[in-house]
């Protein structure tokens, strides 16, 4: 940058150069206190290994001061193949997908429904559950509508409930007991993870008819707790976020997540 005065000495244009410059840079170093502001007041940015937009809401409501991005909001192509045999692996394989895609901080939560009086099916294949003769989803990956699901599950209990259950089994909440799990990581980089894994317990109610709520998603309707009186679908949002298997997963998190950013 250059300055020119017309009418001035050397030593005048040499000191109003100075004046100048410094004035410039006053306005430059307000302009970064003003820029670095900004960006601190932007909340700090989690990925989300899931394309739900579900489970975006009630991460984002209970995790508040966060952004979580799912890959989708930025155009990112996600689809891992999710071959692991319980939640903890499914999880931890999308976390360290989506990682290796964003390298940055990701969440990821494998979930699902297990039934009893099922051994625990659907569990990991919830998502992709297509009924007794499908229980781990259909060979060419296609997926049934949820509503055809919840049927499908109610049918395959009552069937198995007909057929009678081992007088040794013992079920928290009686012979159609069910229960939510989530397995859910937080993960900074490939190998440095923390995992919490949580259950909502309930029971399965007994004819399609009987479901009831339009919160919630997945099985919701169809999921009854006892304690409370109603099915999982016709808890509030708070409701849900403080007693369900991803609400309280992520609560663990919550200090753990927190901290890292405070130190990073």
């Amino acid at each position: 940058m250059q300055f020119f005065c017309k009418n001035c000495s050397n030593l005048q244009q040499t000191a109003a150069f100075w004046i100048f410059k410094i004035s410039s840079l006053k306005k430059i170093w307000t302009l970064k206190n003003i820029f670095i502001t900004i960006i601190s007041m932007n909340p700090m940015k989690i990925y989300l290994a899931s394309g739900n937009k579900n489970k975006k809401r009630e991460l984002s409501q209970i995790l508040e001061g966060f952004e979580i991005v799912t890959p989708a909001d930025e155009g990112i192509a996600f689809d891992p193949e999710e071959s692991g045999t319980t939640f903890y692996e499914n999880s931890l394989i999308k976390a360290r997908a989506l990682w290796n895609l964003v390298h940055a901080p990701v969440i990821a939560d494998d979930s699902g429904i297990c039934v009893d009086a099922l051994n625990g099916l659907p569990g990991v294949y919830s998502a992709r559950y297509a009924g007794p003769d499908f229980p781990q989803g259909k060979p060419d990956g296609t997926k049934i509508l949820q509503e055809q699901q919840n049927l499908f599950l109610i049918e395959q209990t009552n069937a198995a409930l007909k057929n009678g259950l081992p007088s040794s089994r013992h079920f928290a909440n009686g012979p159609r007991s069910c229960h939510y799990a989530c397995s859910m990581v937080f993960l900074v980089s490939p190998d440095r993870f923390f995992v919490v894994q949580e259950t909502m317990e309930g029971t399965l109610i007994e004819d399609i008819k009987n479901q009831a709520g339009d919160g919630g998603f997945g099985y919701d309707p169809i999921v009854f707790l006892p304690q409370y009186g109603k099915t999982v679908a016709q808890l509030s949002a708070e409701e849900k976020n403080k007693i369900s298997h991803r609400g309280k997963a992520t609560e663990y998190l919550k200090n753990i997540i927190k901290e890292f950013f405070e130190k990073n």
